[in-house]
């Protein structure tokens, strides 16, 4: 039996957006929201869920850490064999999402994905702990596993291999780059009229502004 959830709900009252508040550059805004969400210990303030499409039109859904953002785009890690790798080999197109439910915000973004340098990918994978970087080379990301003794026995088979040296980057893992046509900024308001505001990425790459119906 389901619980009843119809009226599992509350009012957005953190405040809201105005125009004059946004700044010109959806990057400079969205380190405005970042900065604002990590200052308040948010936990996983940057963690972001990740669409991604099949050859046959089928979506799918994951989370996944922002590690790096600039002008030109949003930067994440991944195994390189994945689900979600094959499908942005097929279709670049994809969407970001990050929610700060404390502060009532969301940040929707839709662009395309590219692979990073393998020397980008490099200089991170050297920054993670040594037992993360020992998982990387662990798992078949996306594959089918009888158990997870199966993992855990060839986590420690890997630390056995790498216990006297580096370890290495493996050929399957590494970065992807999200270059955003779209960044959405979503404040949510009383009575469901929330703020939303859309930057459009122009041909001369400046952005257009728009305000958004709720």
């Amino acid at each position: 039996m389901n619980p009843k959830i119809e009226n599992d709900r509350r009012e957005y009252t953190h405040g809201g957006l105005c125009r004059r508040d946004l700044d010109i550059d959806p990057i400079v805004q969205f380190d405005n929201w970042l900065q604002a969400a990590m200052s308040a210990d948010l936990r996983d303030a940057t963690a972001m869920s990740l669409a991604t499409v099949s050859v046959d039109g089928q979506p799918s859904l994951r989370t996944v850490l922002l590690k790096y953002y600039d002008a030109g785009g949003f930067v994440f890690y991944t195994n390189l064999e994945s689900r979600k790798a094959k499908e942005m080999a097929q279709n670049p197109k994809v969407a970001l999402l990050f929610h700060w439910r404390e502060f009532d915000r969301q940040v929707i973004i839709t662009g395309s994905a590219v692979k990073v340098p393998a020397s980008d990918s490099l200089k991170y994978f050297l920054t993670r702990p040594r037992d993360s970087r020992v998982g990387a080379w662990v798992s078949a990301q996306s594959s089918v596993i009888s158990s997870r003794s199966v993992l855990e026995q060839k986590f420690e088979e890997m630390k056995r291999k790498f216990s006297d040296g580096e370890i290495p980057l493996p050929s399957f893992w590494g970065g992807y780059r999200v270059t955003p046509a779209t960044i959405e900024f979503w404040q949510g308001r009383v009575n469901r009229l929330h703020d939303r505001f859309m930057y459009f990425r122009q041909a001369d790459e400046s952005w257009l502004i728009e305000r958004l119906a709720p």
